[in-house]
Protein backbone atom coordinates (compact mmCIF):
# COMPACT_ATOMS: atom_id res chain seq x y z
CA UNK A 1 0.00 0.00 0.00
CA UNK A 2 2.75 2.58 1.02
CA UNK A 3 4.65 1.87 -2.66
CA UNK A 4 1.70 2.69 -4.45
CA UNK A 5 0.91 5.75 -2.13
CA UNK A 6 5.19 6.81 -2.31
CA UNK A 7 4.89 6.13 -6.42
CA UNK A 8 1.41 6.50 -7.62
CA UNK A 9 -0.53 8.83 -5.91
CA UNK A 10 1.42 11.53 -4.09
CA UNK A 11 2.87 12.53 -7.36
CA UNK A 12 -0.20 12.53 -8.81
CA UNK A 13 -2.11 14.40 -6.20
CA UNK A 14 0.86 17.50 -6.59
CA UNK A 15 0.44 17.97 -10.47
CA UNK A 16 -3.61 17.90 -10.51
CA UNK A 17 -5.80 20.80 -10.01
CA UNK A 18 -6.45 19.75 -5.90
CA UNK A 19 -2.76 20.21 -5.39
CA UNK A 20 -2.63 21.81 -1.94
CA UNK A 21 -6.67 20.78 -1.46
CA UNK A 22 -6.13 17.68 -0.62
CA UNK A 23 -3.99 16.35 2.71
CA UNK A 24 -2.21 12.80 3.38
CA UNK A 25 -2.16 12.12 7.28
CA UNK A 26 0.57 8.98 7.87
CA UNK A 27 -0.05 8.38 11.11
CA UNK A 28 3.04 6.26 13.02
CA UNK A 29 0.88 2.84 14.36
CA UNK A 30 2.86 0.57 16.11
CA UNK A 31 1.94 -2.73 16.27
CA UNK A 32 2.78 -4.28 19.66
CA UNK A 33 2.62 -7.69 18.65
CA UNK A 34 5.78 -7.29 16.89
CA UNK A 35 8.96 -6.13 19.25
CA UNK A 36 10.59 -4.51 16.18
CA UNK A 37 7.75 -2.65 15.21
CA UNK A 38 8.24 -0.04 18.05
CA UNK A 39 11.86 0.45 16.81
CA UNK A 40 11.53 1.37 13.41
CA UNK A 41 8.76 3.76 14.31
CA UNK A 42 11.32 5.43 16.60
CA UNK A 43 13.21 5.46 13.38
CA UNK A 44 10.73 7.59 11.71
CA UNK A 45 10.44 10.08 14.45
CA UNK A 46 14.18 10.74 14.85
CA UNK A 47 14.12 11.29 10.84
CA UNK A 48 10.84 13.64 11.89
CA UNK A 49 13.21 15.66 14.01
CA UNK A 50 16.18 15.55 11.84
CA UNK A 51 15.42 16.01 8.23
CA UNK A 52 11.38 16.36 8.28
CA UNK A 53 12.02 16.54 4.31
CA UNK A 54 13.57 13.18 3.94
CA UNK A 55 10.18 11.40 5.73
CA UNK A 56 9.04 10.17 2.83
CA UNK A 57 12.33 9.00 1.41
CA UNK A 58 13.57 7.06 4.49
CA UNK A 59 10.04 5.37 4.75
CA UNK A 60 9.95 4.47 1.11
CA UNK A 61 13.71 2.38 1.84
CA UNK A 62 12.10 1.12 5.38
CA UNK A 63 9.21 -0.29 3.31
CA UNK A 64 11.37 -1.55 0.63
CA UNK A 65 14.05 -3.24 3.35
CA UNK A 66 11.12 -4.26 6.21
CA UNK A 67 11.80 -7.79 6.03
CA UNK A 68 15.64 -6.89 7.79
CA UNK A 69 13.64 -5.55 10.26
CA UNK A 70 11.11 -8.47 11.19
CA UNK A 71 11.55 -9.34 14.62
CA UNK A 72 13.50 -12.76 13.46
CA UNK A 73 15.89 -10.64 11.47
CA UNK A 74 16.30 -8.57 14.70
CA UNK A 75 16.14 -11.25 17.36
CA UNK A 76 19.77 -12.52 17.74
CA UNK A 77 21.25 -8.26 17.84
CA UNK A 78 20.99 -5.82 20.55
CA UNK A 79 18.47 -3.23 20.58
CA UNK A 80 21.42 -0.39 19.94
CA UNK A 81 22.93 -2.88 17.05
CA UNK A 82 19.25 -2.41 15.19
CA UNK A 83 19.31 1.16 15.34
CA UNK A 84 22.58 1.46 14.65
CA UNK A 85 21.20 -0.32 11.67
CA UNK A 86 18.47 2.04 10.62
CA UNK A 87 20.92 5.28 11.47
CA UNK A 88 22.21 4.29 8.31
CA UNK A 89 19.39 3.59 6.63
CA UNK A 90 18.45 7.12 7.53
CA UNK A 91 22.17 7.65 6.07
CA UNK A 92 20.90 6.66 2.55
CA UNK A 93 18.48 8.82 1.90
CA UNK A 94 20.43 12.20 3.80
CA UNK A 95 20.21 12.06 7.51
CA UNK A 96 22.66 12.88 9.40
CA UNK A 97 23.80 8.71 10.64
CA UNK A 98 25.30 9.40 13.83
CA UNK A 99 22.65 12.38 14.88
CA UNK A 100 20.23 9.57 14.26
CA UNK A 101 21.69 6.76 16.24
CA UNK A 102 22.15 9.69 19.03
CA UNK A 103 18.52 9.99 19.07
CA UNK A 104 17.60 6.17 19.07
CA UNK A 105 20.58 4.72 21.17
CA UNK A 106 19.78 3.39 24.36
CA UNK A 107 21.83 4.35 27.64
CA UNK A 108 23.75 1.56 29.09
CA UNK A 109 23.30 1.87 32.64
CA UNK A 110 21.38 4.93 33.67
CA UNK A 111 20.15 7.20 31.57
CA UNK A 112 20.20 11.39 31.34
CA UNK A 113 18.98 12.03 34.94
CA UNK A 114 19.72 8.67 36.21
CA UNK A 115 16.84 7.52 35.35
CA UNK A 116 16.22 3.49 34.45
CA UNK A 117 13.88 2.68 31.74
CA UNK A 118 13.56 6.15 30.53
CA UNK A 119 13.92 5.38 27.03
CA UNK A 120 15.97 7.23 24.29
CA UNK A 121 15.74 10.75 23.35
CA UNK A 122 12.49 9.88 20.83
CA UNK A 123 10.86 8.15 23.40
CA UNK A 124 8.61 11.06 24.32
CA UNK A 125 7.61 12.43 20.63
CA UNK A 126 6.24 7.78 20.09
CA UNK A 127 4.09 8.31 23.36
CA UNK A 128 2.38 11.34 22.27
CA UNK A 129 2.00 9.79 18.37
CA UNK A 130 0.53 6.87 20.27
CA UNK A 131 -1.40 9.02 22.28
CA UNK A 132 -3.04 11.11 19.00
CA UNK A 133 -3.48 7.75 17.85
CA UNK A 134 -6.08 6.54 20.66
CA UNK A 135 -8.17 9.96 20.34
CA UNK A 136 -8.35 9.38 16.72
CA UNK A 137 -9.56 6.25 17.02
CA UNK A 138 -11.54 6.17 19.79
Amino acid sequence: MFKTLYTTVLPSARTKSYAGNVQFIFRQQIQPWHPSSTLVHEAGVAVLRLAPGRFWDFSERLFAAQADYFDESVVRESRNDTYKRLAKLGASVGVAEEEMFGLLKVADGLGEGGVKNGGNKVTDDLKQLVKVSREVFR
